[in-house]
């Protein structure tokens, strides 16, 4: 009985550890992050990003939206300089299952004549890589970087979302506390 109450925690735990986006970040400590309120796109970077221009596009109003709900403005003279790049990779993961092989008692009937064997899957995906850069407009420096990592997909309708997530767990460390 106790083992069922403890399931539905377990399974609850591991599927809130269980993002499908990793996020890490670095940032300049000497940099003073309360005194950034505004900004603008590096658009000579952005336009050499190798993705297409609805994504690039999907990417820049998650930007927005995550800036705007912190208070940040785009700026003719910006504070601070956006830029972001992308990077994806093919997976392939293979998995074996080994049933083992060979005779022995079965069933609970006696003799078991059935030989198991292996079972092999392979699995193929993209993983996608997108980095956020922002720079301080006066000093042309670095002062924060966050990258995040995942699953992509083609389908149209679930690249919003997958998209909103990437820019949304970047963002949600910048500016950093500290």
């Amino acid at each position: 009985m106790k083992t069922t109450k403890f399931l539905p925690l377990l399974l609850l735990f591991v599927l809130a550890s269980c993002s499908s986006v990793r996020v890490n970040y670095d940032y300049d400590k000497k940099a003073t992050f309360e005194n950034y309120k505004t900004y603008a796109y590096h658009k000579s970077g952005i336009d050499k990003v190798e993705i297409s221009d609805l994504d690039k596009r999907r990417i820049l109003y998650a930007i927005d939206e995550q800036l705007a709900a912190k208070g940040f403005s785009k700026s003719e003279t910006p504070d601070v300089i956006i830029n972001f790049f992308t990077k994806e990779r093919e997976q392939v993961d293979v998995n074996q299952f080994n049933a083992g092989w060979g005779f022995g008692w079965g069933w609970g009937f006696g003799w078991n004549p059935w030989m198991w064997g292996n079972n092999t899957s392979v699995n193929r995906y993209t993983e996608g890589i997108l980095t956020i850069d922002i720079i301080d407009a006066k000093k042309k420096e670095l002062i924060w970087q966050g990258q995040g990592e995942g699953v992509l997909t083609g389908n149209a309708d679930r690249k919003d979302k997958l998209i909103n997530e990437f820019v949304t767990k970047i963002l949600a460390q910048y500016p950093p506390k500290k």
